[in-house]
């Protein structure tokens, strides 16, 4: 397994793509500090990845919140020695229009999927600095490449701002050997997917080439790929999973 004797740090994790992810890092070998803001399915995860015979701890919160990384990244020292793999997966999204859309919407967007990310990253780049090895990866959105009517203009914002942020961070850690990616998902069966009507889920079907919409798993295996040393000379990039609606 090639993630043995490393940790890995999953904000976000109670659902769909992070807790797919977490499950996945840890059926390779990694021991987990899992983050998320239903204690309940948090609990939850913790046994699913004792059950597979690796180590978990909980650090429930709001990544909005920077206590939140501070306590998750201390949980991580504290339990494990030090940070590995950090995944970045919380995020939220809202459907008003430009128009209808508040400007306390606006900010809640950018405070959980933007600044979240800044946080966590803020708080593991000096363990990873100080250990001279480092994964991040940051889930982002197709929504970030290309504006799409069914999200809030927050929501394709925040998340082309983690795109950037992960271009920059890579270039900036790239003398550490950290490496700094992300992964931009499209229609996938997550939360957020099953507030569609069945008309516009039809609509989406009918734009993906390979004619079925994404799971939990796809976008997993892809972050798994990221975390590992497969991905050792590669920084700074982000790879598009979504069946090949948005390609680049």
């Amino acid at each position: 397994m090639l993630l043995d004797n490393q940790t890995a740090v999953v904000s976000g994790a109670t659902r769909g793509i992070g807790r797919a992810a977490a499950l996945k890092l840890a059926e390779n070998g990694a021991s987990l500090i899992v983050n998320g803001t239903n204690e309940t399915l948090l609990q939850q995860l913790v046994t699913e990845v004792e059950e597979l015979g690796q180590r978990c701890y909980m650090v429930p919160g709001n990544v909005a919140d920077p206590q939140t990384a501070d306590r998750t990244v201390e949980a991580a020292i504290q339990y494990f020695g030090s940070v590995d793999i950090l995944v970045n997966n919380a995020g939220i999204n809202s459907r008003n229009s430009t128009l209808n859309m508040g400007l306390e919407e606006w900010q809640n967007v950018l405070d959980v999927n933007l600044n979240g990310t800044l946080y966590f990253c803020k708080t593991v780049l000096p363990h990873m600095i100080e250990n001279n090895h480092g994964k991040i990866v940051n889930v982002s959105s197709t929504a970030a490449k290309n504006a799409h009517k069914n999200a809030a203009p927050a929501y394709g914002a925040s998340k082309a701002g983690v795109d950037y942020l992960t271009r920059h961070l890579a270039l900036e850690m790239a003398d550490y050997n950290i490496n700094v990616n992300g992964v931009n998902p499209g229609p996938v069966e997550t939360d957020m997917s099953k507030q569609w009507s069945e008309e516009y889920r039809r609509q989406v079907l009918s734009k993906i080439p390979l004619n079925r919409i994404g799971t939990p798993e796809d976008v997993a295996d892809a972050v798994y790929f990221l975390a590992s040393s497969m991905s050792d000379f590669i920084t700074g990039e982000t790879i598009n999973i979504n069946g090949g609606t948005y390609m680049n």
